[in-house]
């Protein structure tokens, strides 16, 4: 997420209170906050477990929220706090403080030319909608989302709800704020009662010509290439890659982190947790090549009459 205004160490201190330590360089701006995943120069992000320690320090941010000081800074500008995560929350919390709605489309939201918005429709700030696109009724259009040409949602999904993301603590679980966006390509139809995360602080996106049957769940940071088809009752988890022209077919499970590459099939009912290959057609959970699998499944059949057999030639032996 890039800041409308940027912010200096002393703004951040003021927000999070001066018990945090600072190391490094407090004259340069703070131009943008984002989860480790997807940080760029300017931006401020956390850290607060060892594990990730140099992947943060080592990454492009300029600005790290940590719970211990390192014996190498990486030229970071670092504040050293007892609770990164609870101090990355304020930051979000106070540079996008929740404002209520007192209208079902905001009147900032910018509509284009030949679009309708069925009744019930809900539009929030910051939000962009392209030409010649219906959207159904009851559909929830959360900020700061954008919207090409030609796009058809049908009844009551969700574009750019809050992501997925808590933090275990002894007793209740910590929601991390999300700050993202969501963009919807051109020419996309996604069906009723699809729920579409916006970015943790990035984007969840997309692309242009994709098809979503009803029932479907697109987590944070998501990205799907174009003409990409996906079946109903699909659960797609956070942080995922979608390349072009994939098929997922019904009731398909997709875990974090991974990569469906370019021209990949997954067969109804399927999982992976492992990113794919181009142009593979999979099934079965864990997904492989959909041959062996129906080999496998062919095999499986003729167990019992295999064991019968070993059964009658051990009583004969006898």
């Amino acid at each position: 997420m890039k800041l409308n205004k940027p912010l200096t160490s002393n703004d951040v201190l003021e927000i999070l209170g001066n018990n945090i330590k600072v190391l490094g360089n407090i004259n340069i701006s703070i131009t943008g906050i984002n989860e480790i995943h997807c940080v760029e120069k300017g931006d401020i992000t956390f850290v607060d477990h060892p594990k990730y320690y140099i992947k943060a320090l080592s990454s492009k941010a300029s600005f790290i929220l940590i719970d211990k000081e390192p014996e190498d800074t990486f030229g970071k500008t670092l504040f050293i706090t007892d609770d990164p995560f609870r101090d990355y929350v304020k930051l979000v919390k106070h540079v996008t403080a929740f404002v209520p709605q007192n209208s079902f489309i905001h009147p900032d939201a910018i509509i284009g030319e030949g679009t309708v918005l069925q009744p019930g429709v809900f539009v929030g700030q910051n939000v962009k909608i392209g030409k010649n696109c219906i959207i159904h009724s009851n559909v929830s259009i959360y900020n700061d989302t954008t919207i090409g040409d030609n796009v058809i949602i049908h009844s009551n999904s969700v574009i750019g709800g809050d992501a997925f993301y808590f933090k275990r603590r002894e007793h209740y679980w910590d929601k991390l704020e999300s700050c993202g966006s969501t963009s919807i390509g051109n020419n996309v139809e996604i069906g009723a009662l699809c729920t579409i995360d916006k970015g943790v602080s990035s984007d969840t996106s997309l692309g242009e010509g994709c098809k979503l049957d009803n029932h479907i769940q697109i987590g944070h940071d998501t990205k799907i290439g174009k003409n990409v088809l996906i079946g109903a009752h699909c659960a797609i988890a956070g942080v995922v890659t979608i390349e072009d022209n994939c098929l997922i077919w019904a009731k398909v499970s997709i875990n974090k982190d991974l990569v469906v590459a370019r021209g990949t099939t997954l067969l109804a009912t399927s999982a992976i947790d492992k990113s794919t290959k181009p142009n593979q057609v999979l099934f079965g959970a864990p997904a492989i090549d959909y041959r062996k699998k129906w080999r496998e499944m062919a095999a499986m059949r003729m167990l019992p009459d295999i064991l019968d057999d070993l059964i009658e030639m051990k009583s004969k032996m006898k």
